[in-house]
């Protein structure tokens, strides 16, 4: 019987000593204000990070660990890395100067979205070889652009497509989710989206839905300039509930007075459309200006038909012009007048930071005049200040919608939306708790897209990871220096590697292409 005893006694002794063996991990991240990203209370936590992937997450000092590097977090907010379901940061990843994606890092964000608007390039597979190759400092999904596509296929001509063009359109995007497309975007309100009809969009949507896409879409109408909000709400409901796919509406919001307060009429239709099975998200950057081309902002859709010669010689044409003088002026009118309408990046540098009126009274010409003068020659880019903050507080807390950027030259949202949302709408205005915009920054996001094992502190899932000062998080970018990095963000982890270390970019360049 003793035996058995001293056995026993033996055994517990080595299960003990086998309890508390450290655990060997590459990095250990620990703090008092950890958010898991599900919208649930901050907790003191220790994340170990092995390789690529969280390995053990548990509370503070509870579990030994012997790690190769360690960063105490102390007080500072410790999330999983933002996401961005909205931007327009190939180019820069695709260049050598700017792949680092800083503007970016430095908000916190560590997945982008790109092809937006219609915009994505089809060859997925050879755009994402060409990212790896050159080497990205964030994460970036790609949507399969409708836009591009109907380009491929028809060029920019004003008219429905045929059934064989719509085939071969159907094939381009086949190619595209096969490749690895998260979804096919479209651009209803842009050429040559705006050719389009709602049945050319469902046929592609419905190939999208066989490979478990998403539908993502900046709406034919945001305002009244064709359809109305409203209407192209329901365009876009129809087409999601037609092609049995889930629907994501591009930064929704209302532009315009003719639509200030419609928000409310826009979240019953998608709240009753969700009671009705239809799957419904939106993004939302925190902004009142919207920001696009001069063109694709005044300039009516039909004058840019067929090609830029035709383009030109429209506006050169005596027989037309007084028709579109007309509904410049119009377009004008709709998005706040030309006080409202700030020229934010040109060729023609004198031409930045300067109103539509401002200009035109230098031209001595009116502003649809001036307008006319100035989409003649290389493109300009507008902020219009043109929303209600009553109906960006409606939408932002809505349970569907997630934060973005649309990020683009010239516009602050580029580089501050993340830390502006944080300090206007949680600091300042206490309309959402820090758990809410952290959960609409990375797992709600993750969620839409269908990125795996992205978006939460969660063990087994991709170590993409942010730590900021809650007290020094802040947008620094304005219109007037809408290129200056944001700032409170201490620390970025990118697949398991450091980006940003004590506020310093380590050179890494980390990212892939999430599928």
């Amino acid at each position: 019987m003793k035996q058995l005893s001293l056995v026993v006694s033996l055994l517990c002794v080595s299960l003990s000593s086998i309890a508390v063996e450290p655990q060997e991990v590459d990095l250990l991240i620990s703090g008092k204000r950890v958010h898991i990203g599900d919208g649930s209370a901050q907790r003191a936590l220790d994340i170990a990070i092995c390789g690529d992937k969280i390995c053990g997450i548990s509370p503070l000092g509870e579990v030994k660990y012997v790690a190769k590097q360690r960063i105490d977090a102390k007080n500072s907010v410790v999330s999983p890395g933002f996401i961005d379901p909205h931007t327009h940061s190939i180019e820069q990843l695709l260049s050598e100067d700017k792949k680092a994606n800083l503007n970016y890092l430095y908000q916190g964000v560590t997945t982008v979205v790109n092809g937006n608007d219609g915009d994505g390039r089809a060859d997925i597979q050879r755009l994402s070889m060409q990212l790896a190759k050159n080497g990205i400092g964030t994460n970036t999904a790609l949507l399969a652009g409708h836009g591009y596509i109907r380009r491929a296929v028809m060029s920019l001509a004003e008219r429905y497509a045929t059934k064989a063009e719509i085939a071969q359109m159907q094939m381009l995007l086949t190619q595209a989710m096969e490749q690895g497309a998260v979804g096919l975007s479209s651009g209803l309100y842009y050429v040559p989206g705006v050719y389009a009809d709602a049945e050319e969009v469902i046929a592609l949507a419905k190939v999208a839905a066989k490979y478990d896409g998403i539908y993502d879409t900046h709406l034919r109408d945001e305002s009244t300039f064709n359809i109305g909000f409203t209407a192209a709400i329901e365009e876009a409901i129809k087409i999601a509930n037609a092609a049995d796919i889930h629907l994501h509406i591009a930064h929704i919001k209302a532009l315009g007075k003719d639509v200030w307060g419609q928000s409310k009429d826009v979240i019953k239709l998608i709240n009753a459309a969700q009671q009705s099975g239809s799957s419904i998200s939106a993004d939302q950057y925190p902004w009142r200006a919207s920001g696009t081309n001069l063109k694709s902002a005044v300039v009516p859709k039909w004058v840019m038909a067929d090609s830029r010669s035709h383009f030109l010689s429209r506006l050169e044409d005596p027989s037309k012009r007084a028709r579109i003088i007309s509904e410049i002026e119009e377009n004008i009118r709709r998005r706040g007048g030309p006080d409202s309408l700030l020229i934010t990046a040109a060729e023609d540098e004198s031409l930045e930071g300067e109103t539509l009126k401002e200009i035109a009274a230098k031209y001595q010409k009116t502003a649809a005049d001036t307008v006319l003068e100035l989409v003649k020659g290389s493109r300009i880019r507008v902020a219009s200040f043109n929303m209600s903050p009553a109906d960006i507080e409606r939408f932002m807390v809505q349970p569907w919608v997630v934060t973005s950027s649309d990020g683009t030259d010239g516009h602050p949202r580029k580089y501050a939306s993340f830390p502006k949302k944080y300090r206007e709408y949680v600091q300042q205005k206490s309309l959402l708790t820090l758990p809410q915009f952290i959960q609409q920054s990375s797992s709600k996001t993750a969620a839409i897209l269908k990125l795996d094992k992205r978006g939460l502190l969660q063990t087994g899932y991709f170590a993409d990871i942010v730590i900021f000062d809650s007290e020094r998080l802040r947008d620094e970018a304005d219109f007037a220096h809408w290129n200056r990095l944001s700032s409170g963000v201490d620390y970025v982890v990118i697949n398991g590697k450091l980006a940003i270390n004590q506020g310093h970019y380590t050179g890494l360049l980390g990212g892939r292409v999430v599928k």
